[in-house]
């Protein structure tokens, strides 16, 4: 890792992970994301691509660099070898075994840089009777029982995108232990093994909610003061077919909820018998205006009233676009806001960059070519984003 001086004045401009380098070998969405989140924050992050690993797509590449190697043959994995002894932090996303068959296994690669911190981020985990397993996301929730508690009591559970078991327990995790290894490394010298593993990330979000399902907070699915059994903690539909969104858990803010909405006294919002009246009451009333009205009728009310907006609405929100103006075109904004560091999105550029990368490592024309894939048909694309969808009518 090579730290930038310690300059006060540099440093007001300077990226938190500046000089940290991260090689990606990791596929699909969460291990992208996450060092996409990483490079957002200032590292070097280089993409080992090529052969079946498939090529880049934009979704998750900006202020990355791309290389081509073919792992399975030997002057692919000393190519990587020798980047290897460059860099922080690994980050694969294979089953159990794969990486270690191509020269990139933890044993491999900490014996030649013993300050190499290294993440696996799967689905299963690195043990277990299903670590061999293929997965995706609606498993993974499937298995650790968040799905089971999302959704409406008489249907099926609710499938939120591919959000949850991805993003929140897959790819956040990961860049949280991976900053944290790098962390340690400045007091150990040494790097470490992370096995991020998305099961355990779902287990670790129900921390507030697996301790109370089947008791009167979270009795079962669509059930419950957060479950949506709650007539103060869901959604409606309005005049216009469009919906709304309640969160007046607390007494000060339902009293304002109540007070706007039904001009009445404020009852107690926590006898549960009164809920499917008061659900009843809500609904009938919502009905009565468009989302947008309700909207102004509650502007400043701190009632937790909020419209529910479609993607391609989120960003046209007057508090949404003051605060993520430059990020507007991507969509995409860097997080979190550091203080000092000017935060904004890099820029994307999948162009391949093999002997940029390479040929300061000491590999001459001919070497990166023996490393890269043999032929333009040894390179399999890689699942892109968004899939092309048919229907037929």
């Amino acid at each position: 890792m090579t730290v930038p001086a310690n300059d006060p004045q540099a440093a007001r401009g300077r990226r938190p992970l500046e000089g940290v380098r991260i090689i990606d070998m990791s596929r699909l969405a969460p291990g992208p994301y996450c060092t996409m989140l990483l490079a957002d924050l200032g590292a070097e992050v280089i993409v080992v691509g090529g052969g079946r690993a498939g090529e880049p797509t934009s979704t998750f590449s900006r202020g990355k660099r791309f290389i081509t190697l073919d792992l399975k043959a030997p002057e692919g994995q000393e190519a990587l070898h020798r980047l290897c002894k460059t860099a922080d932090v690994f980050v694969e996303s294979f089953r159990p075994g794969v990486c270690s068959r191509l020269g990139a296994g933890y044993d491999t690669l900490s014996a030649l840089n013993p300050g190499l911190v290294y993440c696996s981020l799967t689905g299963y985990g690195q043990e277990g009777v299903l670590a061999q397993d293929a997965g995706h996301d609606i498993g993974y929730l499937s298995l650790s029982g968040v799905l089971g508690a999302l959704g409406p009591r008489d249907g099926p559970p609710s499938v939120p995108l591919n959000l949850l078991a991805d993003f929140a327990a897959g790819s956040f995790i990961a860049a949280l232990g991976i900053v944290t290894a790098l962390f340690d490394r400045t007091r150990t010298g040494k790097g470490q093994y992370i096995d991020a593993a998305m099961i355990d990330g779902c287990l670790s979000l129900m921390a507030m909610h697996a301790p109370v399902w089947q008791t009167p907070v979270l009795p079962g699915r669509g059930e419950g003061l957060l479950g949506g059994g709650a007539p103060y903690y869901r959604c409606y539909e309005c005049a216009d077919g469009r919906f709304i969104s309640l969160g007046a858990l607390e007494p000060q803010f339902f009293a304002s909820l109540w007070r706007t909405l039904m001009q009445s006294e404020v009852p107690d919002h926590m006898d549960v018998t009164a809920w499917p009246q008061m659900a009843a009451e809500f609904e009938a009333r919502f009905r009565q205006r468009p989302r947008d009205e309700w909207c102004r009728l509650f502007a400043g009310t701190q009632a937790c009233v909020t419209p529910v907006l479609a993607p391609d609405e989120a960003w046209s929100h007057p508090h949404i676009a003051q605060r993520h103006a430059m990020s507007s075109a991507s969509r995409v904004p860097v997080i979190p806001r550091f203080g000092r560091a000017e935060m904004s999105a890099p820029d994307t550029d999948t162009t391949d960059r093999s002997d940029e990368v390479l040929t300061p490592l000491g590999l001459s024309a001919e070497q990166i070519a023996l490393a890269s894939p043999r032929s333009a048909r040894e390179r399999v694309p890689s699942r892109s984003w968004p899939p092309r969808m048919t229907r037929s009518d």
